[in-house]
């Protein structure tokens, strides 16, 4: 919004105490208020002329500017009154008062020839005040502007050759000039013919033929106000009152003041409100009120510094500031917009990129709206890093906001789950079905939920490996299971896992395409409107140079015509330079255009090669990541089938032992049995001895040795037994061990056949997306080109 500065009366904008000119600091914060283009009049003259009541009628008002009302100059330096442009729209109306000129008191001139200069770099419209017809004493109270090449330089350059080249230049950023002549008594006739105003100053502004000094000094004055100044105005004005009363002007009634005199003032307000255009800079460069106070500073401390004002360094010294502001506003857009327009986490990262295109494009509009002579485009390169770096901030927080509300709806998702793992209600027969039953119905929830953002899945997989244990846990514990069916839910979740992993990392391949798709196409976004910037950049110089030299050739003619061939030499000489330093700045705004691609080209080519490089670290790492996964699952998978096969061997070998048992248990019993019969023919033998009978013994030794036979076949039908035994779990052993050996073995080929394909798919797809971005990056330079 711009604002409206009410100022009740006018303020010193440029104090002069005993000859030292400075800055007032009131009147530069009332200029840094003011955001609208400034029409700025300055009005200089004689003292004691008139100049402050001409000031105070075009600020509306009746007193304001000091008139005074005695021989002694009243106004010192030069004071400010800013109104609200009566005609312009949206402009401010900057009126500059200045001390009069001439003042014995002073001494010398030296201060009133720097009033006259900043008076005219200040100013759009200059408007000099004088008393009575203009004559040769009024020339020669001009004398100022025959100073001006002394006083004022375009350019830094000290060449002597070069500075004649500048008066040339002024016509460029002088402003219009308006010839106030007060207290006209004479009639406006030529020749006894009459004229106007503007036809008396065109005439009065002709040229004497001759090479005397006298003719010299006559011409000098002239010839400057014809080069220097591109529009010429003249106003006369009839005395206001009789000459009592002009010390009392301020106070008189409009009745008591001439009429004549009051339309000729109406004329000159209406002129100046109408046609008196804003004030611009060389470029077309529109000043507001911060480029007026950093214009004043800049003058005023040349002077006070012993240098002659530039107006090339105090345009390059406002560039440094401006630029600076237009990065720093054109980042404060950015900021507002993506603030405004971003509600984090985004479901997608194509739709932040679109928000972060559309507030880039503005931002970067905006910069080079408000920015101007950025010729080697330092501050803009500044802003692309900036606003790459605002960039990077929102991915990141794009990121942290994702997980961290995808982290929340997990632990309040899975919450039921985890309290019944902790409750024991899975560790059952058909417990593990019941989990992935419930897992799966609670990340269908999880999916259902939204505004979760970007990280929903790689948060998601996270989250399920780390109760990869439990789950295994409940698994292995679950008895309704048998081991083939636990072998293939281990396979299936592993594939599960490896799907998705392989799925996180094209997700992961993809966002990498697209952010550095958004990097070029930020390159490209600021290429098209410098482009664009360049271009109109060239139509305003060459606009600007014709209309200077439209302005010189016109005054080449009238000097042609009027026979002075020797100055219309000059001129012409002066256009040829005009012409040659024009080229110039074309030369230097084409190599500066290409300087800045080529530091644009060089810096996407480090972001490629960055890319490059960083995909080849991803592809890396993945790779290393698959090796490492396929070493830890046949470590795990080795691991399980030696617990299995431990397992396996303890179950047998106790099955053994208890069969083994089994058979001594009934082996035991058998000699037992017979050691009772052995028995009971000793005790037969015994009482058959006592008997002395020699049948009965000779049947019970019998019967003895028989047992005995027995025994021993006994004994070695054990010891048979046993050895058989031992030797078939040997065998089956063996057999069981080759068994399992050949089954890891055939998954361990699978496993790495999987992996194989998985790598070469991997590199195979790598390459392809090498050839795209060095194909991207070739057609890239071709267009830039």
């Amino acid at each position: 919004m711009a604002l409206k500065v009410h100022m009740p009366g006018p303020v010193c904008l440029i104090e002069n105490a005993k000859g030292q000119l400075r800055p007032n600091q009131k009147a530069l914060e009332i200029l840094s208020a003011i955001t609208q283009p400034v029409v700025v009049v300055a009005i200089v003259g004689l003292y004691r002329t008139g100049k402050s009541y001409l000031m105070n009628k075009l600020a509306g008002k009746k007193s304001g500017f000091a008139l005074g009302s005695t021989v002694q100059a009243h106004t010192k330096g030069i004071w400010m009154w800013c109104v609200p442009h009566p005609h312009k729209k949206d402009h401010t109306l900057v009126l500059l008062d200045t001390e009069g000129l001439g003042d014995v008191e002073k001494g010398d001139n030296q201060n009133d020839c720097w009033i006259f200069a900043l008076a005219i770099l200040l100013s759009s419209t200059f408007v000099y005040n004088s008393m009575g017809p203009i004559n040769q004493q009024a020339m020669d109270q001009l004398h100022y502007v025959t100073e001006l090449t002394d006083r004022i330089r375009s350019r830094t350059s000290p060449d002597q050759e070069e500075e004649v080249e500048d008066s040339a230049e002024f016509v460029s950023f002088f402003p219009d000039f308006v010839w106030s002549l007060r207290d006209m008594t004479l009639k406006l006739e030529v020749n006894g013919v009459r004229v106007t105003a503007d036809e008396y100053l065109e005439n009065s502004l002709k040229l004497k033929e001759g090479t005397c000094k006298e003719v010299e000094k006559y011409n000098l004055p002239r010839l400057c106000i014809r080069k220097f100044f591109p529009k010429k105005k003249c106003f006369i004005f009839y005395p206001p009152t009789e000459w009592k009363k002009l010390s009392l002007l301020e106070s008189l009634q409009e009745n008591e003041i001439d009429s004549d005199f009051l339309q000729q003032v109406a004329e000159f307000c209406l002129y100046i409100f109408k046609h008196c255009k804003a004030k611009t800079l060389p470029g077309g460069i529109r000043v507001n009120g911060p480029r007026l106070e950093s214009l004043v500073l800049t003058y005023v401390h040349s002077i006070s510094s012993g240098d002659l004002p530039c107006i090339e360094n105090a345009v390059l010294a406002l560039a440094k500031i401006e630029n600076s502001a237009a990065v720093q506003k054109a980042i404060a857009h950015y900021d507002q917009q993506m603030n405004q327009r971003v509600q984090l986490p985004t479901e997608t990262l194509q739709e932040l990129l679109d928000l972060h295109r559309a507030s880039e494009r503005e931002a970067i509009e905006i910069f080079l709206r408000t920015s101007f002579k950025d010729e080697d485009h330092a501050f803009q390169r500044e802003l692309g890093s900036q606003l790459e770096e605002r960039w990077d901030d929102f991915c990141k927080r794009n990121l942290e906001t994702s997980s961290n509300r995808c982290q929340a709806l997990l632990q309040d998702i899975f919450k039921p789950l985890e309290e019944g793992v902790k409750q024991g209600t899975y560790s059952k027969p058909g417990g593990y079905g019941l989990f992935v039953q419930e897992t799966q119905r609670l990340k269908k929830e999880y999916y259902g939920q939204p505004k979760k953002g970007i990280q929903a899945e790689e948060v998601l997989q996270t989250y399920l490996q780390s109760k990869e244990a439990v789950s295994n846990a409940i698994l292995q514990t679950d008895q309704s299971l048998t081991e083939k069916e636990k072998e293939i839910e281990v396979e299936r979740k592993r594939a599960e896992s490896a799907l998705a992993a392989a799925k996180l990392l094209e997700e992961t391949q993809k966002k990498n395409e697209k952010l550095m798709e958004q990097k070029e196409k930020s390159y490209q976004e600021h290429m098209r409107q410098l482009t664009q910037k360049i271009e109109n950049d060239r139509i305003q110089l060459k606009a600007e140079q014709e209309r200077t030299l439209a302005i010189k050739l016109q005054e080449q003619k009238q000097l042609l015509q009027e026979g002075f061939r020797e100055e219309s030499r000059k001129l012409q000489e002066e256009m040829k330079n005009v012409e040659k330093r024009y080229k110039e700045k074309m030369d230097h705004m084409e190599a500066e255009s290409s300087k800045t691609k080529v530091k644009i080209m060089e810096e996407m080519q480090r972001k490629y090669d960055q890319l490059m490089e960083n995909k080849d670290r991803n592809h890396q790492e993945y790779v290393r990541q698959l090796i490492e996964k396929m070493d830890k699952d046949r470590a795990q998978q080795v691991a399980e089938q030696e617990k299995m096969m431990t397992r396996m061997l303890q179950e047998r070998e106790l099955h053994l032992k208890e069969e083994i048992s089994e058979e001594r248990r009934k082996h035991q019993k058998e000699i037992q049995d017979i050691e009772a019969k052995n028995r009971e023919i000793l005790l037969k033998m015994e009482s058959a001895q006592a008997q002395s009978s020699e049948n009965t013994i000779k049947m019970l030794k019998e019967m003895n040795e028989v047992n005995l036979k027995i025994m021993g076949r006994k004994e070695e039908a054990f010891e048979d037994y046993l050895k058989q035994l031992t030797e078939k779990m040997e065998a089956d052993t063996e057999r069981l061990m080759k068994e399992q050996e050949e089954i890891l073995t055939n998954k361990l080929q699978e496993q790495e056949e999987i992996f194989n394909e998985k790598l070469r798919n991997q590199n195979k797809k790598h390459a392809e997306e090498i050839r795209n971005i060095k194909m991207k990056k070739k057609n890239s330079d071709c267009s830039m080109m």
